[in-house]
């Protein structure tokens, strides 16, 4: 079974159950400066798992896109992917454990034909010191359904992830004990580090066994979270139940949770026996048949080079879809990054310039019936990716000059190493394989020292970056959230309706918004888009927040964020007018309209001060950017 039947048995076995499908969210998250990405599929549901209500009503399923900056050196194996899709079902205050763990099983055994008896569990082992009771009822379930399939399913006690590698498996075991560092979920992780006020609770992962043997390189005895290869986890059922209340003290939530995580790709590696998902995966396999066309050399060959190029590929298509382009900052350091991987390892393989962006049209095909959006950006990705790759071959060509000067000193230390990483876009396999064959040396404990020093700088530039940003919804930031509204709509009267948002970024200090516009704005420009502004500010205008089908909001004109895709019901902001109410919210006549999830101050006389652009410059071809303040 391909990835896409396998996505749609999974939305459609839910849909029967009675879960609304809602479409993904985009991988540049909304409203959520503190991250770069949406990493995971409980991402966009967090509110709705915190207690807000969900415009599809308590029990919704998707495929979520996902991306994992933290994955990037992991591709290589047979089973790490930069980019992925996260299969979920949500149940927001309605049914738990027991209908879960059912339904996923029988997802799993019924609908894709797995063999119950290549199937393991692991389950929550109770945290004592938080007053955290074992998770039995869970094993209960597993247990049974099991039996009901002819298989045993014996519980046994592991611990630790460690304690595993000593204790082993025994015949018969099934469903396995860990410790809260494995088996339970909160955004702050342990109970020991959940801030109060933060809900969590155990969860139960399912693990599919490919019989592969075990490396005893990781350890004695193989066990389910073993990271030899022979067990991956292909889903994750979390049980949110609890809340914590103070130091050591945690209180049963009266609306329980559940959250159900599956990664796709892994499902289908699963599905079709075969661990390698970059063969078990049409969405990569097929990049991998092409490179292998191209190349004329096979997957076996040089399963790293291939594997990095397909996934990052894949990984770009979709960021750039999504309205990412490449740059040094941001998300665009890291879309940037992996055309640059794939051009190196292209390189490696043989493969002549112009190949990869081929590669497009593959991605495309495969994801077209559900993700359509990506054939119709087709022409505008290609051109991305050609671009990038044209201008880092010419950075390669100077980098190979700067190269040679340093080799023929000698030894390439740690700190030139990192100057060809930063300033030429070496990676440090690049630098490396170009030493071996020169006769030279690279000091890559020092190189590897540089590089930390540089992520932990470019973490303490994020974090400040983000301070005050618009997930804490601080006071400060909601007034520019709403100014944000007001800016757009006053950008599209005096430059004209072509100015759409394609990108944004609010903190305490400063709003910024990316639009469409080719040319820089005028003063006079300026000046009349900053009077719009703070007229509306002292109009003192009702800002209302409004749930309505899809449709409807589009008739009327709301504005869109650029490679969102939104449920059939979707909640709006309106701007004025001034006689209007959450009973009458009279959008058709509102100043501002758009989809947002919030927070908005409820007047625009809340809004306390003046607004001023305090810059404008380009931000990339056609796309001008502002940043604004209120004094």
């Amino acid at each position: 079974m391909d990835t896409q039947t396998i996505r749609k048995k999974y939305l459609d076995f839910f849909s029967a159950r009675g879960h609304a499908i809602v479409p993904s969210a985009s991988l540049v998250p909304e409203n959520d400066p503190t991250t770069l990405f949406t990493g995971s599929g409980m991402q966009p549901m967090l509110p709705y798992l915190l207690g807000e209500t969900h415009p599809k009503g308590t029990r919704v399923t998707d495929s979520q896109k996902s991306f994992r900056t933290d994955d990037i050196e992991e591709v290589g194996d047979n089973r790490h992917t930069t980019f992925f899709e996260m299969l979920g079902n949500w149940s927001f205050g309605d049914y738990f454990k027991e209908e879960q763990i059912q339904w996923i099983f029988e997802f799993l055994t019924e609908e894709l034909h797995m063999d119950p008896s290549r199937l393991y569990i692991t389950v929550f082992g109770g945290d004592e010191k938080n007053g955290l009771p074992k998770d039995e009822e869970a094993p209960l379930i597993w247990t049974k359904l099991f039996a009901g399939m002819g298989v045993s399913a014996q519980t046994a006690e592991i611990g630790s992830e460690e304690d595993g590698y000593t204790k082993g498996m025994k015949e018969g075991e099934r469903i396995f004990y860990y410790d809260a560092k494995k088996n339970w979920w909160s955004r702050a992780g342990v109970p020991d580090s959940m801030p109060i006020g933060e809900p969590g609770g155990p969860d139960s992962e399912m693990f599919y066994d490919f019989g592969t043997p075990h490396d005893v390189s990781y350890g004695a005895h193989c066990h389910p979270n073993c990271d030899c290869g022979r067990f991956v986890e292909i889903g994750n059922n979390v049980f949110m139940q609890y809340i914590k209340r103070g130091e050591n003290q945690f209180q049963e939530l009266e609306n329980k949770n559940i959250d159900f995580g599956g990664g796709l790709e892994r499902v289908v590696a699963a599905a079709n026996q075969n661990p390698d998902v970059f063969l078990s995966n049409d969405s990569l396999a097929n990049i991998v048949a092409h490179l292998e066309k191209s190349s004329g050399k096979k997957y076996e060959d040089d399963l790293k080079s291939f594997r990095i190029i397909a996934d990052h590929l894949r990984g770009a298509v979709f960021m750039i879809n999504d309205g990412v382009r490449p740059s040094n900052t941001e998300q665009g350091y890291f879309v940037r990054r992996l055309l640059r991987r794939s051009v190196q390892y292209a390189d490696t393989l043989g493969i002549k310039e112009g190949t990869l962006v081929e590669a497009v049209a593959i991605v495309t095909d495969t994801y077209k019936d559900h993700y359509p959006e990506l054939n119709e950006q087709r022409a505008d990705i290609e051109a991305v990716i050609t671009d990038e790759e044209k201008k880092f071959r010419k950075t390669l060509s100077k980098g190979l000059h700067e190269f040679e000067k340093i080799a023929d000193a000698g030894g390439i230390s740690g700190e030139q190493a990192f100057l060809l990483f930063s300033s030429y876009g070496f990676p440090i396999e690049l630098t490396q394989e170009l030493a071996e064959q020169r006769g030279v040396t690279v000091d890559k404990e020092s190189f590897a020292q540089h590089m930390r020093e540089h992520q932990e700088k470019s973490r303490a530039g994020a974090e400040q970056k983000f301070k005050g940003g618009l997930a804490d919804h601080s006071e400060k930031t909601t007034q520019l959230h709403t100014t944000h509204h007001l800016l757009l709509k006053a950008l599209q009267i005096v430059l004209g309706d072509h100015v759409k948002q394609r990108g944004s970024n609010i903190t305490g200090e400063r709003l910024r918004i990316d639009f469409s516009h080719d040319e820089k704005l005028t003063d006079e420009q300026r000046t009349e888009v900053e009077r719009i502004v703070n007229e509306q500010i002292q109009a003192k205008l009702p800002v209302l927040k409004t749930t309505l089908p899809k449709e409807e909001a589009e008739k009327l004109g709301a504005e869109q964020e650029f490679g969102q895709k939104y449920p059939d019901m979707v909640n709006v902001y309106s701007v004025g007018p001034a006689d209007a109410s959450p009973e009458n919210p009279k959008l058709a006549e509102a100043f501002s309209l758009e989809f947002c999830g919030g927070p908005h101050v409820s007047n625009t006389v809340d809004i306390q001060g003046t607004f001023r652009i305090a810059k404008e410059k380009a931000s990339s071809a056609g796309i001008r950017r502002i940043r604004g303040v209120i004094e």
